[in-house]
């Protein structure tokens, strides 16, 4: 096992080298650059910018280089420094900008994912053994509502009863006055006052998926051989549930984390910015628009970055349920 995880995450650094080098190319494929947007804005205001400044402005910038030579440049200052470039758009270094925000990012995708465990396993195992009974009608309902409905428009619909219903203000991941405050107790206390809704639109979908995937899959052990002989043997029904059949209904699941996870990070933009959301969403969408070519290829490295130890998280947690896997990993037969 140990050596299964020490192979995973030497991996991670070629899958990285990667992810980096095409988050990079990506931002350069359109045609165009930021000085370009600079130029098409002047004019816009009726100040035409001659080719002598457009270049001078492109070599201080560092755009009149070869891709390569550029991107060689970003990595070395990553591995080097800690330098991750400096945005064009907000002249501030890249590190000011997102670190905040990926911590934010990271948090919102974990507890959306602790709130699809905790939601789906436990209805996804009733609708299986209480099969075709009215529990299992009505959350196979709601299950598929949450499928059709789209996130955004599941965030405005509870953006408007919290404020209309209850009173509240929930845009945004703080109160006005504690966005730009430094973290305190009173500053955690108020992410968590206004977190739950963006939790609760992206797990949604994931849920109502989680919860379809369970019940198939434990409706097909249910009546196997070794549960008919484990209730034989006079075993609570409770022990024969979770011992056998749950743990092997929950292999699929475990094993489809990570595309759950990355469902999360991604479809997390509209609805940052349908929700006012300090996550890197909404930073992410405006560094593209402005073709902020640093900013723009960090953020996309970093989520990458996620996705990567999402898939190693699968891998680890599905190794530790199935003894199957264990022992292959062990070279057992």
């Amino acid at each position: 096992m140990g050596q299964f995880m020490i192979k995973r995450a030497l991996l991670m650094i070629p899958t990285m080298v990667a992810i980096s080098f095409v988050a990079f190319l990506i931002i350069t494929l359109p045609p165009g650059d930021f000085v370009d947007r600079i130029a098409a804005t002047a004019a816009q205001d009726g100040d035409r910018m001659t080719d002598a400044e457009i270049g001078a402005l492109r070599e201080a910038y560092g755009l009149n280089r070869p891709l390569l030579i550029q991107y060689a440049d970003w990595v070395w200052g990553m591995v080097s420094r800690g330098d991750f470039g400096t945005s064009f758009f907000y002249s501030l270094p890249v590190d000011q900008l997102i670190w905040d925000r990926l911590g934010l990012t990271s948090l919102l995708s974990i507890l959306t994912l602790v709130f699809i465990w905790i939601v789906a396993i436990p209805i996804g195992i009733y609708s299986a053994v209480r099969k075709y009974s009215l529990g299992d009608y009505v959350f196979t309902f709601f299950g598929f509502i949450g499928l059709a409905v789209p996130n955004f428009l599941l965030a405005l619909a509870l953006l408007y009863i919290s404020f209309r219903y209850l009173g509240l203000s929930v845009g945004g991941l703080f109160s006005p006055e504690y966005i730009d405050a430094p973290w305190s107790l009173a500053k955690f206390g108020d992410l968590m006052a206004h977190i739950w809704i963006p939790m609760i639109v992206l797990g949604t979908a994931g849920t109502a998926a989680v919860i379809r995937t369970i019940r198939a899959n434990l409706l097909d052990e249910l009546h196997r051989p070794y549960v008919t002989t484990a209730r034989a043997k006079g075993m609570p029904e409770h022990r024969v549930l979770a011992k056998y059949p749950v743990r092997h209904a929950l292999n699929p699941f475990v094993s489809s984390l990570n595309e759950i996870f990355v469902q999360i990070v991604s479809g997390s933009t509209i609805v940052s910015v349908v929700l006012g959301l300090q996550t890197t969403g909404p930073l992410l969408l405006e560094a593209l628009k402005q073709e902020d070519m640093y900013l723009a290829a960090t953020l996309i490295m970093f989520l990458g970055f996620m996705t990567v130890i999402g898939t190693l998280f699968s891998d680890i947690l599905l190794a530790w349920l199935d003894p199957r896997i264990r022992r292959e990993l062990s070279g057992g037969s």
